[in-house]
Protein backbone atom coordinates (compact mmCIF):
# COMPACT_ATOMS: atom_id res chain seq x y z
CA UNK A 1 0.00 0.00 0.00
CA UNK A 2 1.27 3.48 -0.83
CA UNK A 3 0.19 7.04 -0.10
CA UNK A 4 -0.57 9.81 -2.58
CA UNK A 5 2.25 11.91 -1.10
CA UNK A 6 4.84 9.30 -2.12
CA UNK A 7 4.29 9.71 -5.87
CA UNK A 8 5.99 11.84 -8.51
CA UNK A 9 5.22 12.25 -12.20
CA UNK A 10 8.32 10.24 -13.10
CA UNK A 11 7.32 7.38 -10.79
CA UNK A 12 3.75 7.37 -12.11
CA UNK A 13 4.85 7.34 -15.75
CA UNK A 14 7.19 4.42 -15.12
CA UNK A 15 4.90 2.38 -12.85
CA UNK A 16 1.63 2.75 -14.74
CA UNK A 17 2.94 3.55 -18.24
CA UNK A 18 1.28 6.96 -18.22
CA UNK A 19 2.03 9.42 -20.98
CA UNK A 20 1.83 13.20 -20.87
CA UNK A 21 0.41 14.51 -24.14
CA UNK A 22 1.04 18.00 -25.47
CA UNK A 23 -2.33 18.21 -27.23
CA UNK A 24 -5.33 17.24 -25.12
CA UNK A 25 -8.70 18.11 -26.63
CA UNK A 26 -10.64 17.58 -23.38
CA UNK A 27 -8.28 19.89 -21.48
CA UNK A 28 -8.36 22.52 -24.22
CA UNK A 29 -12.16 22.51 -24.36
CA UNK A 30 -12.33 22.86 -20.58
CA UNK A 31 -9.84 25.73 -20.47
CA UNK A 32 -11.29 27.63 -23.43
CA UNK A 33 -15.01 27.34 -22.65
CA UNK A 34 -17.07 30.53 -22.61
CA UNK A 35 -18.53 31.21 -19.16
CA UNK A 36 -20.13 34.50 -18.12
CA UNK A 37 -18.96 36.10 -14.87
CA UNK A 38 -21.32 38.39 -12.97
CA UNK A 39 -20.34 41.86 -11.76
CA UNK A 40 -20.47 40.55 -8.19
CA UNK A 41 -18.09 37.70 -9.04
CA UNK A 42 -15.65 40.09 -10.72
CA UNK A 43 -15.63 42.42 -7.72
CA UNK A 44 -15.07 39.48 -5.37
CA UNK A 45 -12.21 38.18 -7.52
CA UNK A 46 -10.52 41.59 -7.46
CA UNK A 47 -10.70 41.52 -3.65
CA UNK A 48 -9.26 37.99 -3.51
CA UNK A 49 -6.48 38.97 -5.91
CA UNK A 50 -5.53 42.01 -3.86
CA UNK A 51 -5.18 39.87 -0.73
CA UNK A 52 -3.09 37.33 -2.65
CA UNK A 53 -0.78 40.03 -4.02
CA UNK A 54 -0.09 41.28 -0.50
CA UNK A 55 0.41 37.89 1.12
CA UNK A 56 1.36 35.15 -1.35
CA UNK A 57 5.06 35.15 -0.43
CA UNK A 58 4.33 34.85 3.30
CA UNK A 59 1.18 32.76 3.75
CA UNK A 60 1.65 29.19 4.83
CA UNK A 61 -0.42 26.42 3.26
CA UNK A 62 -3.32 26.80 5.67
CA UNK A 63 -3.44 30.58 5.25
CA UNK A 64 -3.37 30.24 1.46
CA UNK A 65 -6.25 27.76 1.65
CA UNK A 66 -8.37 29.84 4.05
CA UNK A 67 -7.78 33.24 2.50
CA UNK A 68 -7.72 32.53 -1.23
CA UNK A 69 -8.45 28.99 -2.40
CA UNK A 70 -11.41 28.48 -0.08
CA UNK A 71 -13.12 31.74 -1.09
CA UNK A 72 -12.59 30.89 -4.78
CA UNK A 73 -14.25 27.51 -4.28
CA UNK A 74 -17.07 29.01 -2.22
CA UNK A 75 -17.76 31.62 -4.90
CA UNK A 76 -18.08 28.84 -7.47
CA UNK A 77 -20.88 27.25 -5.36
CA UNK A 78 -20.07 23.58 -5.84
CA UNK A 79 -22.44 22.51 -3.07
CA UNK A 80 -25.52 20.64 -4.25
CA UNK A 81 -27.56 17.63 -3.19
CA UNK A 82 -25.81 15.53 -5.83
CA UNK A 83 -22.17 16.61 -5.46
CA UNK A 84 -20.03 18.74 -3.18
CA UNK A 85 -16.57 20.06 -2.47
CA UNK A 86 -14.71 18.13 0.26
CA UNK A 87 -11.37 18.89 1.92
CA UNK A 88 -8.84 16.34 3.19
CA UNK A 89 -11.27 13.42 3.01
CA UNK A 90 -9.59 10.00 2.76
CA UNK A 91 -10.14 7.83 -0.28
CA UNK A 92 -8.25 5.09 -2.03
CA UNK A 93 -8.39 2.28 -4.53
CA UNK A 94 -6.42 -0.29 -6.47
CA UNK A 95 -4.59 0.48 -9.70
CA UNK A 96 -2.94 -2.44 -11.50
CA UNK A 97 -3.01 -4.44 -8.28
CA UNK A 98 -1.39 -1.70 -6.19
CA UNK A 99 -3.36 -0.21 -3.29
CA UNK A 100 -3.05 3.58 -3.10
CA UNK A 101 -4.75 5.96 -0.72
CA UNK A 102 -4.44 9.38 0.83
CA UNK A 103 -6.10 12.67 1.70
CA UNK A 104 -6.02 15.17 -1.18
CA UNK A 105 -6.28 18.79 -0.14
CA UNK A 106 -9.61 18.88 -1.96
CA UNK A 107 -11.94 16.85 -4.15
CA UNK A 108 -15.24 17.41 -5.87
CA UNK A 109 -17.25 14.22 -5.65
CA UNK A 110 -20.78 12.95 -5.86
CA UNK A 111 -22.50 12.87 -2.50
CA UNK A 112 -23.70 15.63 -0.21
CA UNK A 113 -22.49 14.89 3.32
CA UNK A 114 -19.81 12.37 2.38
CA UNK A 115 -17.80 11.95 -0.84
CA UNK A 116 -18.75 9.04 -3.04
CA UNK A 117 -17.43 9.22 -6.62
CA UNK A 118 -14.57 11.72 -7.12
CA UNK A 119 -14.49 13.73 -10.36
CA UNK A 120 -11.92 16.41 -9.56
CA UNK A 121 -8.85 16.46 -7.28
CA UNK A 122 -6.55 19.27 -6.30
CA UNK A 123 -3.32 19.69 -4.39
CA UNK A 124 -1.83 22.89 -3.05
CA UNK A 125 1.62 23.95 -1.91
CA UNK A 126 2.67 26.53 0.62
CA UNK A 127 4.66 28.98 -1.45
CA UNK A 128 6.02 29.62 -4.89
CA UNK A 129 9.50 28.67 -3.67
CA UNK A 130 10.89 25.67 -1.77
CA UNK A 131 7.95 23.25 -2.03
CA UNK A 132 8.32 19.76 -0.65
CA UNK A 133 7.36 16.79 -2.78
CA UNK A 134 5.76 16.77 -6.21
CA UNK A 135 2.28 18.36 -6.24
CA UNK A 136 1.71 17.35 -9.87
CA UNK A 137 2.47 13.73 -9.07
CA UNK A 138 0.35 13.78 -5.93
CA UNK A 139 -2.72 15.14 -7.66
CA UNK A 140 -2.27 12.87 -10.68
CA UNK A 141 -2.09 9.70 -8.60
CA UNK A 142 -5.30 10.76 -6.83
CA UNK A 143 -6.86 11.26 -10.27
CA UNK A 144 -5.65 7.80 -11.32
CA UNK A 145 -7.39 6.24 -8.32
CA UNK A 146 -10.51 8.33 -9.03
CA UNK A 147 -10.53 6.96 -12.58
CA UNK A 148 -10.61 3.41 -11.21
CA UNK A 149 -13.42 4.32 -8.82
CA UNK A 150 -15.57 5.75 -11.62
CA UNK A 151 -14.75 2.68 -13.74
CA UNK A 152 -13.19 4.75 -16.54
CA UNK A 153 -16.59 6.19 -17.49
CA UNK A 154 -15.41 9.81 -17.51
CA UNK A 155 -12.24 11.83 -17.81
CA UNK A 156 -10.91 12.92 -14.41
CA UNK A 157 -10.09 16.58 -13.82
CA UNK A 158 -7.50 18.06 -11.51
CA UNK A 159 -5.52 21.09 -10.41
CA UNK A 160 -2.41 21.80 -8.40
CA UNK A 161 -1.43 25.16 -6.98
CA UNK A 162 2.01 26.54 -6.14
CA UNK A 163 1.62 29.96 -4.55
CA UNK A 164 -0.04 32.10 -7.21
CA UNK A 165 0.41 29.54 -10.01
CA UNK A 166 -2.51 27.27 -10.94
CA UNK A 167 -2.07 24.24 -13.22
CA UNK A 168 -5.05 22.28 -14.57
CA UNK A 169 -4.97 18.61 -15.59
CA UNK A 170 -7.13 16.04 -17.35
CA UNK A 171 -6.59 12.27 -17.21
CA UNK A 172 -8.19 9.89 -19.72
CA UNK A 173 -7.12 6.24 -19.51
CA UNK A 174 -3.29 6.35 -19.40
CA UNK A 175 -2.81 9.75 -21.04
CA UNK A 176 -2.86 13.09 -19.28
CA UNK A 177 -2.49 16.76 -20.16
CA UNK A 178 -1.23 19.62 -17.97
CA UNK A 179 -1.95 23.26 -18.72
CA UNK A 180 0.48 26.11 -18.71
CA UNK A 181 0.31 28.02 -15.40
CA UNK A 182 -2.38 30.59 -14.74
CA UNK A 183 -1.09 33.37 -12.45
CA UNK A 184 -3.71 34.30 -9.86
CA UNK A 185 -2.02 37.62 -9.02
CA UNK A 186 -2.73 38.81 -12.58
CA UNK A 187 -5.88 39.07 -14.70
CA UNK A 188 -5.58 35.27 -15.02
CA UNK A 189 -7.65 35.17 -11.83
CA UNK A 190 -10.74 35.69 -14.00
CA UNK A 191 -9.73 32.77 -16.23
CA UNK A 192 -9.09 30.56 -13.21
CA UNK A 193 -12.57 31.27 -11.91
CA UNK A 194 -14.11 30.79 -15.35
CA UNK A 195 -12.42 27.37 -15.58
CA UNK A 196 -13.71 26.43 -12.12
CA UNK A 197 -17.24 27.48 -13.10
CA UNK A 198 -17.03 25.42 -16.28
CA UNK A 199 -15.91 22.45 -14.17
CA UNK A 200 -19.15 22.73 -12.23
CA UNK A 201 -21.11 22.51 -15.49
CA UNK A 202 -19.07 19.49 -16.61
CA UNK A 203 -19.75 17.64 -13.35
CA UNK A 204 -23.45 18.46 -13.61
CA UNK A 205 -23.42 16.87 -17.08
CA UNK A 206 -21.70 13.77 -15.66
CA UNK A 207 -24.17 13.46 -12.80
CA UNK A 208 -27.00 13.88 -15.31
CA UNK A 209 -25.73 10.90 -17.27
CA UNK A 210 -24.31 12.73 -20.26
CA UNK A 211 -21.13 11.17 -21.64
CA UNK A 212 -18.05 13.18 -22.57
CA UNK A 213 -17.15 11.87 -26.02
CA UNK A 214 -13.90 13.88 -26.28
CA UNK A 215 -10.61 12.03 -26.48
CA UNK A 216 -7.00 12.86 -25.78
CA UNK A 217 -5.04 13.22 -29.00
Amino acid sequence: MSNFKDWTLAKLDKTFHLEQVLTCSILEQWLNSEVILSDFEREALLTFREQLLLNVHDWNETELAYNFIGPMMALTKYTSKKFNFFAERPFGGTVDGLEINGRPDGIIASGFREPEMPYFCFQEYKRETDPEGDPAGQVLVAMLVAQELNEHRYPVYGCYIKGSFWYFLVLKEREYGISNPYVATSDDVFDIFRILKRLKQIIMEMIGGQTDVCRLV
